[in-house]
């Protein structure tokens, strides 16, 4: 099951054919590519919803052009997927013959040994193979666009943050998923904060509130089934920790990211508290609620509230309270955010004194892929990795507080001892998973009070 709203992939039936024009006029095309030819060339790894998603931004940019080369995934069924979408959308631009279809964990190596220096991989996997696959990356000299989060504990963020000095120094230009920063209403709006329009901002608020969303609800693995449990974890990946982070991690992180950006600042500690109140025999990792409040270093607060529970309210949110008024954010999902600000504190239509001008937002999957794309041509200095490692740091420092039910600073969660998945790199179809079912077939959760130093 799924929430409402619409997703990358609902997204892709209309915002790739159409971007206004307006937003991309700025960007000249280029007369050549960094490498030998003009067609900058895609490896794929991870074939989901999002990655293919991602491979079709890719393949749509006006910046010059592109081909898919190269796919891989761990799951069969889910690259005949992709491919099909693929291919049947860019048949020109779809260059994947059998030979270079990879199934496998060692799939994302063969799939960037088809690639040249200064061509683009895209990590769409869950989470926590990315410090795997950037690393392999920048030996090979790519570019990269990874999909959020980017980490999910603190020895896999410190070690992301080494790769992101090296991809640095390296001029490689990196792209991470958190796609709203490229959203042209929301600069917008971050330009009126900027001028003083509410003043000071002294309190954010952040929603996400839906029914069970992704694979975070995950039911137990049939008795009878051919897959094995790594693979079984692997295809519900937002029910386990080791693998995305979970809930908080993975769907909690737009709102987190785009709050901090209009504060401008990451915040220094986190309180939380949440609750596993509606199962229905689902034995995943996940609480069902979430309920966090960040400190920013003034002072001033971001309360974030999380839920997955049907036949509750719907909201999908952000809103920001200044001295001199306030302002949404996001209105209704990813986009069109519809950001509008108002003299007081009430969102009423009569106070209005600020809203985004244009009828149709530019799809911000789009622009994001426009962006990575001129800078890859132009050979500007582009790599949104560092601030892709920050958020997913305040995501699981979030996550942590309200699982141990401790008050964590963001220098505590980087600190943590807790590698979710170790040796990581060194899983094959037929390793055992990270983490283990117990004798009733349910999986370690939370114990907030009693857990206090490890989420589980």
């Amino acid at each position: 099951m799924t929430d409402n709203n619409p997703s990358r992939r609902d997204l892709l039936a209309t915002s790739g054919k159409v971007v206004a024009a307006s937003a991309l006029a700025g960007l000249a095309l280029p007369a050549v590519h960094a490498g030998e030819t003009n067609t900058i060339q895609i490896a794929l790894i991870g074939c989901g919803g999002r990655g293919t998603g991602a491979a079709q931004n890719a393949l749509s940019t006006k910046q010059g052009p592109t081909k898919l080369v190269a796919m891989a995934d761990v799951f069969a069924d889910k690259m005949k997927d992709s491919v099909g979408q693929i291919a049947r959308r860019f048949p020109k631009q779809f260059d994947v013959p059998d030979d270079r279809k990879f199934i496998g964990f060692d799939g994302y190596k063969k799939a960037m040994d088809c690639l040249k220096p200064g061509d683009v991989a895209i990590f769409a996997t869950p989470p926590a193979f990315r410090w795997v696959h950037f690393g392999y990356a920048i030996k090979k000299g790519l570019n990269v666009f990874m999909e959020k989060p980017v980490t999910i504990d603190g020895p896999t963020s410190v070690r992301m943050f080494k790769l992101a000095e090296e991809s640095v120094k390296k001029k490689l230009k990196v792209g991470v998923g958190l796609m709203c920063r490229h959203c042209d209403a929301r600069h917008q709006l971050l330009d009126q904060i900027k001028k003083g329009k509410i003043g000071e901002l002294q309190l954010l608020r952040a929603y996400r509130m839906a029914g069970p969303t992704g694979t975070a609800a995950v039911k137990p693995r049939p008795a009878n089934s051919k897959m094995n449990e790594l693979l079984y974890q692997i295809r519900n990946f937002h029910g386990f920790l080791w693998a995305s982070g979970g809930a908080v991690s993975d769907f909690l992180i737009h709102n987190i990211d785009e709050c901090c950006w209009m504060k401008g600042a990451w915040p220094v500690e986190a309180m939380g508290s949440g609750g596993r109140h509606y199962r229905d025999g689902c034995v995943d990792q996940n609480f069902d609620t979430y309920s966090i409040e960040y400190t920013y270093p003034d002072g001033t607060k971001l309360r974030l509230e999380g839920r997955t529970i049907p036949g509750c309210k719907d909201l999908f949110a952000s809103y920001g309270h200044g001295t001199k008024g306030s302002c949404i954010i996001s209105y209704s999902g990813h986009t069109p955010a519809r950001p509008r600000i108002f003299k007081g504190q009430k969102f009423v239509k009569d106070e209005i004194v600020w809203q985004y001008g244009k009828r149709r937002e530019p799809d911000p999957y789009q622009l994001e892929w426009e962006h990575l794309m001129e800078a890859i041509r132009k050979d500007k200095a582009y790599n949104e990795a560092k601030r892709g490692i920050e958020a997913s740091v305040v995501t699981s420092m979030g996550r942590l507080a309200a699982h141990t039910g401790q008050v964590v600073t963001y220098k505590q969660m980087l600190d943590h001892d807790h590698e979710m998945a170790p040796d990581l790199e060194k899983l094959t179809l037929t390793s055992d998973a990270p983490v283990k079912a117990d004798a009733k077939g349910l999986y370690p959760v939370p114990e907030p009070g009693i857990k206090k130093k490890r989420e589980y």
